[in-house]
Parts: C-alpha cells; sequence; structure tokens
C-alpha cells in the first residue's frame, strides 16, 4: 500500500484535510479502479453505483470545482419529470422513465425533499391541441405507458382558476420537483459510505491510454489532473474511466478520440425569473403544447419546495459556458410567452433570477421527438476499453441520473 497524499494536493475525501490514513492502489496497479469526472448529479450517481456494486472496488470523482454540483445540476427547473416528449426507443425516453421511479424511490428512502405535484400541459390553439392529442396517443403506447389524463373545464376551474386553457389540459399525473441539492448530498454520503473518495479542485486536463500492445484502454487509462486553485500538475492512473464532465464532456470526449469522431459543443443557456407578486397563485407545474423541433419546452411555470412560483428556461444561445449572468433583456419575451397561459401575471412582478447551460450536441438540437431531436449518449467508446462517455446529457438528465448509473 503506498500514499497518494503527496501526489494529490488538492485531494479530499470529504473533508477539509488530507486523508488519515494512505490511499490504496488497486491490485493491477491502477490508482484506482473507476475514476468518474464530474461531480454533478449524473457524476455523483455514477460513482455511488460503482462504489456499492464492487465492494473492494477503489473510486474517484474528479470534480474541477470546490463543491460538488456547482454547473447544470444545480442551475434548472428542479423538475422530475414523467418522460412524455422524448420519442420511442430513445435512451431519454428509456432513461426518464427508468430513472423518475429510481428517483422517487431513492427521495423516499433518503428523506430528500420533492413532492409530486403533477403537470398540466396547456393548449390555446387547434394547433396545440392536435400536438396534446399527439403526445396523449404516444404516451398510452404499451412500451411508453406515461400516465396522462385530460382536465375537463369544470376541473381546471376549480383547481387553477388563474390557469388559461382555451383548447385543452393534459394532465401528467407523475410529474414532481426535487430539491436537487438535497438529492446530490445524499448520492455524495451514500458513495462516501460505500468507501468512495471525492477529490475537489481537481481538473483533468487531458485523458490517455496507458501503453499497451492491445486495444487502447486494455492497461488502464493515465489522467493528467491541474489542482483548480494553484495551478500545480499531476497525475494518476485508472481502470476504467466514465466521462460524466457536463459542460466539459465533449473536451474530454475529443481528448481521447481521433480527430474524424471529434464534437462540438453548443451551449443553450436558460434564463429564469422569480416572480415577487402575491398573485395569481398556482400549485401546479404548467407547461404549454410542445412544439416540434423547438430547443426546449417553452417558458413554463415551476414551483420550488416553498411553492414559490418561477419561469423559464428560455433559449438563448451562448459561445462560453460560463456565461451565467442572467439576461434582463429576455424578461419581455418572456412575459408574453408566461401571459398566454398565466394572464393575470404582473410583468412588474417578474425579476431575473438566475440562469443555467444545457450542453448541446447540435446547435439548435431539438428536445422534443421530431426533425432535429439529439438524444443522450451512453456507451463505452467504440476502439477504447474502459473509457464510458456520458455526453448532451441536458434535460432530462437530473431525472434520469439513477438510471443512467444504472445502466
Amino acid at each position: 500500500m503506498r500514499s497518494m497524499a503527496s501526489r494529490l494536493p488538492a485531494w479530499r475525501r470529504f473533508s477539509t484535510t488530507a486523508p488519515s490514513t494512505p490511499l490504496s492502489s488497486t491490485p493491477d496497479g491502477s490508482d484506482f479502479t473507476h475514476a468518474v469526472i464530474g461531480g454533478g448529479v449524473v457524476g455523483l450517481a455514477v460513482a455511488r453505483e460503482l462504489a456499492r456494486r464492487s465492494p473492494g472496488a477503489a473510486t474517484v470523482v474528479l470534480e474541477r470545482h470546490g463543491a460538488v454540483g456547482t454547473e447544470t445540476s444545480s442551475r434548472n427547473s428542479e423538475v422530475i419529470h414523467a418522460g412524455l416528449y422524448y420519442g420511442p426507443g430513445s435512451l431519454k425516453s428509456q432513461l426518464c422513465i427508468r430513472g423518475k421511479d429510481l428517483l422517487y424511490d431513492f427521495c423516499r428512502a433518503a428523506g430528500v425533499a420533492h413532492r409530486r405535484t403533477g403537470k398540466w400541459i396547456v393548449a390555446q390553439t387547434a394547433a396545440e391541441r392536435e400536438e396534446l392529442e399527439r403526445l396523449h396517443a404516444f404516451c398510452a403506447r404499451s412500451d411508453v405507458a406515461v400516465p396522462l389524463r385530460w382536465v375537463g373545464r369544470d376541473e381546471a376551474a376549480r383547481r387553477e382558476p388563474a390557469v388559461r386553457a382555451d383548447a385543452g389540459i393534459l394532465e401528467s399525473t407523475t410529474t414532481g420537483i426535487v430539491d436537487s441539492h438535497g438529492l446530490m448530498q445524499a448520492l455524495l454520503g451514500e458513495f462516501d459510505a460505500a468507501g468512495g473518495t471525492l477529490a475537489l479542485w481537481t481538473a483533468v486536463e487531458l485523458l490517455e491510454p496507458a501503453e499497451s500492445a492491445g486495444t487502447p484502454g486494455s492497461a488502464g487509462w493515465r489522467l493528467h489532473l491541474r489542482d483548480s486553485r494553484s495551478g500545480a500538475r499531476f497525475a494518476l492512473t485508472a481502470d476504467t474511466v466514465v466521462n460524466a464532465a457536463g459542460l466539459g464532456a465533449v473536451d474530454i470526449h475529443n481528448s481521447v478520440v481521433p480527430p474524424p469522431r471529434r464534437l462540438k459543443s453548443h451551449f443553450a443557456k436558460g434564463n429564469y425569473f422569480a416572480y415577487t407578486g402575491a398573485a395569481p397563485r398556482v400549485s401546479t407545474l404548467v407547461y404549454p403544447a410542445p412544439t416540434p423541433g423547438a430547443h426546449g419546452l417553452g417558458t413554463h411555470l415551476t414551483l420550488d419546495l416553498a411553492g414559490r412560483l418561477r419561469f423559464g428556461p428560455d433559449v438563448e444561445w451562448v459561445d462560453s459556458p460560463d456565461d451565467l449572468v442572467p439576461n434582463p433583456a429576455r424578461l419581455p419575451a418572456a412575459a408574453a410567452e408566461i401571459r398566454r397561459y398565466l394572464p393575470g401575471v404582473d410583468a412588474r412582478m417578474l425579476v431575473p433570477d438566475y440562469a443555467g447551460i444545457r450542453p448541446k450536441l447540435a446547435q439548435g438540437g431539438a428536445v422534443v421527438q421530431g426533425a432535429g431531436f439529439v438524444d443522450f449518449v451512453v456507451r463505452e467508446e467504440a476502439g477504447f476499453k474502459g473509457f464510458v462517455n456520458l455526453l448532451g446529457i441536458e434535460s432530462p438528465g437530473l431525472t434520469s441520473s439513477l438510471a443512467i448509473a444504472e445502466r
């Protein structure tokens, strides 16, 4: 057993001090069995599953920031999605539907705050009504089986009198909300309990297969790292690597594969707006009817666990994943969208709140099934043993996280 503390100055095992005991190498000589790049909700779910599934294996999470989940995982709507939109056979559909069930079960068992609020998808025109009917037919398929029900006018007026839906309402009864921060802390706690190691302030600069006469990766992987605070550089080795780097996942992918297989990152910024008015009040999530080929699901109404209204995200294409200041110039367009389904909203009470970035694999990549739809990538990369890529993990990534880990 050899100490790695002197080689890994940025490393901490769930504390602000260095490990009190040396870190172990694996039987075949690698520093770790599994290295997971990225400490967002998906990376934590994967690391927890690896640590629990393989007792005795050494698993490390490499996170470039000083805390877990500071990027896309904590800058979203915190919605537990039902799996309505993503098309038959797609990974987004399969993993969202499975992940939803796993997530509700985990939250109940781990005491993570959540609520099954339900969601209304509302139509204002005949064309939007047709989209709802298509959605209803898709979700009724035996290979999808997502519960949806029509809400009549009398019920709608009784339950949510402030909401306008001139041409119809579909209700998703299994949609909910979750405390994303509490979820990540619960996953982190279980990873810790299973013997996992967390390395904060640890950026991966380069990933390369260890020297071998066989398939690249068959002898493991060497990760070149940098301390995000001091700039000090060091390295570790691992038998397998899972690229769950979120906004940086394409860069990691491109550092491994040959030029013809490299990808380009596209960043869709979503601006969110808080509502400070006392009325109208709504207790159900409200989404506009989906638009085929759209880059998002429209500026929708969501709730936090205290019942406060918030609206978003919109879609603003940006050049940098660090562009996280909400853009007040987007507010008038958002207010116009909101008024279509919540006419009593007071636009003066809408204020920019926060923004998040969704990692896209194509400029203008559509969220809803149909033209331009881009699926998740979850695969061991062909020709590279032990290198697992998780690319384009945008919405419904949080909902799908435990199913991605299970896969």
